[in-house]
This record gives structure tokens, sequence and C-alpha cells, in this order.
């Protein structure tokens, strides 16, 4: 059933206690009034009974805040009552502007924390690594992803790891642990096996004289990486067709989509649809009455995810059949890895539910898939716009490996410069830009001035940070905090501001819900670029193949900040993407580069 029919139904009651108490009253003593009096005092009531919930509600803040000792945060207020502006403008925002342009506006206005109440509902906003710190690390019980995350989600995530709390969190979180180990994130065969097939089908490509939309490739590359050391079987996405770019002569709008293309879209699609209902805020379910937004879409992505799920409990089955008939042992217990078990084939051992399976199989397809593959994409995007950090990274490559031979993970921890590069490109567009969560009980956050009262929190409210916002402010990383320069990775800039503040780098979250495949990602990546750039030497955005729709538009180069300067449209939806993709063209390198 669509949320919006529960919605009414459990909101009801605001709207049928006013009146009715209203109506017994007039009845109790007797009162015989005109229709359209009667109609007011029914209307007053709704009015009296919304003034009587504010007012209790705002006695218990202010006692509250007296008991801790606080004040009163900041607000970030609209135009129009309710601040129902503010809804546009987030929407506004996520179809043409640049990305937190409006919070980064806000923050630089009001401070690096402030509440924001649109139509009655509170929430609150930080970009101060000390209060994240606070909500990821020192005070982590005190805040969970929340029922308002959990409902909004629920139709694509479920139950799994993104979206849980408490003990079905950790049972998630501690399922996957042991796949994330040493020993398995230091499969480079893997790696090895899906970039070649990946740079084979670009080199193809580029050789046609076609550019090449570089996030579809590397979507691709990571999906099939993913799917086989997570479930053990490859979807090969791979081996489908490359798109061609518009602007192309064997362009075809109506080519057919492989399965694994039209997962992809659907995929994005579902992500997008949750996302908005976020930026609605509390009363999304209203326009989703009659019709869940994500139901199409879920139905492409349960027919592409169910056949994995269903074969891995197939194959539970088999093997036990096969171990009762022969008197055998279980090699494992279902808490233990054995040798060779995947991720999901661990997880059948817990469960048969599929619901269980599928939903945790979406939650780590989206981390193996969606966020490496979007860094990928921001790293050619900085490469391509700084060839002299390019050369240098692959002098850095050859010096190491010549122009063949693949890296060790020892290799990778002595490429500092790779790593600089990639942490970079983190900073200016990590991959998660935005997260949520749900205070527990009233609590408090420093102030932004030394001395004064911190800021009253209340209880069972939103409150988000930016990891976006925050790794751009000159307050926390100096006067060039939006240029590109790995090299603030590497030098005197590491102590000045990284080392005493840790906190203001947050590419993988921290705390106890700190990423727990960052080191897989690192790997990952790193593998990828070094292959790409043992095979080619320059990059250059193909903006012509760009989609119109996808460009930037006029008016950002009137902007401050990036937005003037950006030659894409970085978007979000859980994680940050490139709308319409980033469109590529690069250059094969010289055989005699090899050193």
């Amino acid at each position: 059933m669509p949320e919006g029919i529960p919605f009414i139904l459990g909101h009801l009651h605001h709207f049928v206690i006013p009146p009715l108490t209203a109506y017994s009253l007039l009845n109790l003593f007797h009162a015989r009034l005109p229709f359209y009096v009667n109609t007011l005092l029914y209307f007053l009531s709704f009015i009296f009974y919304v003034a009587l919930r504010v007012a209790a509600r705002w006695i218990k803040d202010v006692r509250e805040m007296r008991r801790l000792g606080a004040q009163r945060a900041p607000r970030w207020i609209g135009k129009y009552p309710g601040n129902v502006d503010m809804i546009g403008l987030m929407l506004q925002e996520a179809k043409t502007g640049y990305v937190g342009d409006h919070l980064t506006k806000a923050t630089n206005d009001i401070g690096s924390a402030f509440g924001i109440n649109i139509l009655g509902d509170f929430q609150m906003f930080t970009t101060n690594p000390e209060i994240v710190k606070i909500i990821l690390a020192t005070n982590f019980p005190g805040y969970e992803k929340g029922r308002r995350f959990k409902f909004n989600m629920r139709s694509v995530l479920g139950d799994g790891i993104f979206n849980s709390d408490g003990d079905i969190w950790k049972f998630h979180r501690s399922m996957a642990r042991p796949f994330f180990s040493r020993e398995r994130i230091s499969d480079f065969e893997l790696f090895g096996r899906h970039a070649d097939a990946a740079i084979s089908k670009l080199a193809a490509r580029l050789s046609e004289g076609e550019a090449v939309d570089f996030q579809d490739l590397v979507s691709r590359f990571t999906l099939d990486s993913a799917t086989e050391f997570l479930f053990g079987s490859c979807v090969h996405s791979l081996s489908n067709g490359l798109p061609y770019a518009h602007i192309s002569p064997r362009y075809n709008s109506n080519a057919p989509s492989a399965d694994t293309d039209a997962f992809a879209t659907a995929f994005n699609n579902a992500l997008l649809t949750i996302i908005t209902r976020g930026r609605i805020g509390l009363l999304w379910p209203l326009g989703e009455i009659f019709k869940d937004k994500t139901a199409d879409d879920m139905k492409v992505i349960r027919a592409f995810i169910k056949p994995i799920v269903q074969q891995a409990i197939a194959q539970k089955k088999e093997n036990a059949k096969l171990e009762s008939s022969s008197n055998t042992e279980h090699a494992s217990g279902k808490d233990e890895v054995a040798e060779g078990e995947t991720m999901l084939s661990h997880l059948v051992k817990s469960t048969e539910d599929e619901k269980i399976l599928m939903d945790e199989t979406l939650n780590m397809l989206i981390a193996g898939r969606d966020t490496t593959a979007a860094l990928l994409t921001f790293i050619i995007y900085c490469l391509s716009r700084h060839p002299a950090v390019l050369q240098r990274l692959r002098q850095e490559i050859l010096m190491h490996l010549g122009a063949t031979r693949s890296p060790t993970p020892t290799d990778i921890r002595e490429m500092r410069y790779l790593r600089a590069v990639i942490n970079e490109t983190l900073r200016l567009f990590p991959s998660v830009p935005f997260d949520v969560r749900r205070t527990i009980k009233a609590t408090t956050w420093p102030s932004d001035v030394p001395g004064e009262k911190p800021y009253y929190v209340p209880a069972g409210i939103s409150v988000s940070y930016s990891a976006f916002i925050m790794q751009r402010s000159e307050k926390y990383w100096g006067p060039d905090a939006l240029e590109f320069d790995p090299d603030r990775f590497l030098d005197e800039r590491v102590s000045k501001y990284i080392t005493p503040n840790p906190y203001i780098f947050l590419p993988f979250n921290a705390g106890p819900r700190i990423c727990i495949g960052q080191q897989f990602a690192y790997n990952e990546i790193s593998f990828f670029l070094i292959r790409l750039l043992q095979s080619f030497d320059q990059i250059e955005l193909a903006t012509d193949a760009q989609p119109l729709d996808s460009r930037p538009p006029a008016e950002w180069k009137q902007k401050t900040g990036r937005a003037a300067i950006e030659q894409f449209v970085p978007q979000t939806h859980l994680t940050m993407y490139a709308k319409g993709g980033l469109w590529v063209r690069m250059k094969t390198a010289s055989a005699i580069e090899d050193v």
C-alpha cells in the first residue's frame, strides 16, 4: 500500500479531535448557533488545538533548555509563513542549482549550527566539525537514523544496514565486517579482470573517434566488481555495449537496454525519489496517496536482485543435502566465515528470508557501486582540469610500475601522491555530501561563540550535517579551500589543518558507523587509476558530447565559489553523481614511456 493513505489515517485524529470537541461542548451547553458560526467555531477549534500543541512544546523546550543551561540556536528564517518557501528552494536547487548553495549561504550568514522550522517540522543543521564529532562518535548513543529517515527510505532500502538502528544495524555490520579483512580486500586479481575489461571497452570506443561517458563505464566496472566480491557471481554489465553520445551518428535513443542497464536506471530513479521525499519534508506522503513513486523502479530492481538471492538460498539447501547424505559436518558455524565464502552465502546461513536478504543485497550494492563510481568519475574530472596533476600522477605510477605491471598492495601504499589525489577529490566531492540523524533525547551543541551557553537541541528532531560544505570551508581549510590541490595532503597544511582537527575530513564518515569498506574502496580506486593511466596520458572533457540538459547553466558563471568554474553539474541522491554522466576523450600513451 502507498504510504499516503496510512499517513492520512495516522494523522486524522489531529483534524477530528478539535471540531469534535467543539461540537460536544456546544451540545453540552445546548447552544443553538447559525451554521456559519458553527463552521467558524470548528475552524477556530483547530487553530486553538494547534496553538495548544505549539505552546506545550514551547514550555517543554524552555524547561529542558533551562535544565541543560542552554540557549536557543540561531534560526534560518524564510520569506513566507511556516518557511514554506524553503521547500521550493531545495527542490529548485536539486533541479538547476549548485549542490548545497542555499545551505552554504545560510551557514555563512548565520553560523555553523542553526535551526530550521518548516511547517512546524523543526530540524537542525551543522557544518561544525566539533558538533559532527559529537554526533558520530563522542555521543553516538544519543543519535540514530530514526523513524523519519527509515520511513522515507523504507520502500527502497528496506531494513538494510543503511536504514537500520540498534540490534538490527549491529547484526548487519557484524555480518559484513569479516568480508573487509586485509586478506579479502587485497584480492587484486578480481580488480584486475574487471579493470582490464573496462579499459579495453574504453580504448575500443575511443579508437572509433567517439567520446565516452566515463561515469557509465566505471559504474559498470564497480557493479561487476561488487557483485563478484559480495555475491560470488558477476553480472557482466561490461559485456553490454557502451552508450554513444547524442552527437554521434551511431546514437540511437530507441536502442533496447540490457537488464543491467535497466537496473542502473531504475536504481538511480529510486534513489532520487527517496531523496526528494526528504527535501519535501513531513508531508511527502500526500504526493503518494494512490501510488508509491518507487514501485515501478523497485519492480525492476527486485527482478534483478531476486535471482541472485534465490540462487544463494538454493545453493545452501543443496549443500545441506550433500552434507547430510555424506554424513559430513559443516565446515563452519553460522557466525564463522569459511574460506571462499561470499557475504551473501554467509548471510544465508543466518536467514532464508528473501526480503532481509534482498534488502541487504541492495544496501551493499549502493556502497559497492555508487560511491566508488562517483569518486572515480570526479577524479577523472579533476585530472582533466589539471593536466599538471595528471602528469605528475602518471610519473609516480610509471616510476613504481612502468607501463604494464599491475600494482600490489605494497605498491599502492608507497604511492603517496596517488593517495593525495584521491583524498583531495574526496574533499571537494565527498561521495555522501549530506547525512542525517535523529536525537534520542534533548542535548546541547557548543556555540559558535566561545564562552556562550551551548545551543539547545530538542529530543526527537532531525539533525543534518554536511561533509560537502565543511570540507570546502575556508574556516577549516584555509584561503585556498576551493582549489583542487593534492599537495595539501602532503605539505605543511596537514599539520596546520587536518592533524589538530581530523573531523574536518570525513569522506567515509566516522565513529562506530564509519564505512567498513573504505580500504576496499581505496584499493579498488587506486588499482583502476593505475591501470587507466598506464594506458592513457591525456584526458579532456568532451563538452560537445555532454547532454544539453546536463551542462552548467549560464547563470552559474555569476556565482561565487566553485559553481563559477565548474564544467559539469554535480547532483545528489544518497550519493553524489554527475548529471548526464561525464563525457570524455582520452589519448593513448606512447609505448616508449615504460620506465
